[in-house]
């Protein structure tokens, strides 16, 4: 009998092996590996690579975007929302796993899987826009910041691992945080 837990491992395997690696040079051969299960499991599951790939950043995806809205739409004050989830403690050298995988050609040669990450970065800057909009900041205003907030993350990460530190992230969150709070002043 084929259970779910073997599921849940080859996907668990996947995104670890992915994060690591990288969609493209991810063989199925080597989630089964790390997984552990048969490989009547996997072909049972995800008759194809495709199929297994999908699952694997769309549950990446899930679980990013429950730990940014989770800080995001919570019932303290809009803004200081939005600083926690820019000061979050991250792993800026091991960078973004979904970012990462907009430089993986075989995710965006995939319209499949380019759709969930790109759902994942429209979905993120619609909620820090959401809680940017209650303090008071017009649409195109909060949604630009959003914009920029993001960007700014996934930016650090990029300078932290270029540099070799975690400290350059912190430095571009820091400043952004600095700013933000100067332009919601001005527009409230």
């Amino acid at each position: 009998m084929v259970t779910t837990d073997a599921r849940d491992r080859l996907i668990a395997s996947a995104q670890r092996l992915f994060a690591s690696q990288g969609v493209g040079p991810t063989s199925p051969r080597q989630v089964l590996e790390v997984s552990g299960v048969g490989q009547g499991s996997l072909y049972h599951h995800f008759p194809t690579k495709h199929d297994l790939a999908l699952a694997a950043v769309g549950a990446s995806v899930a679980e990013a975007l429950a730990v940014a809205r989770a800080e995001l739409d919570d019932d303290s004050p809009a803004l200081d929302r939005v600083v926690a989830y820019l000061e979050r403690p991250r792993d800026a050298l091991g960078g973004c796993t979904i970012g990462r995988l907009t430089s993986d050609q075989a995710v965006m040669d995939d319209d499949d899987l380019r759709d969930v990450v790109t759902a994942y970065f429209v979905r993120l800057v619609g909620s820090v826009a959401a809680a940017l909009r209650e303090t008071g900041l017009p649409d195109d205003a909060a949604r630009d910041l959003a914009h920029t907030a993001v960007a700014v993350v996934q930016g650090g990460y990029v300078l932290a691992r270029a540099t070799g530190d975690p400290g350059a992230m912190r430095a571009a969150v820091r400043g952004f945080v600095t700013l933000l709070g100067r332009t919601t002043k001005e527009d409230a």
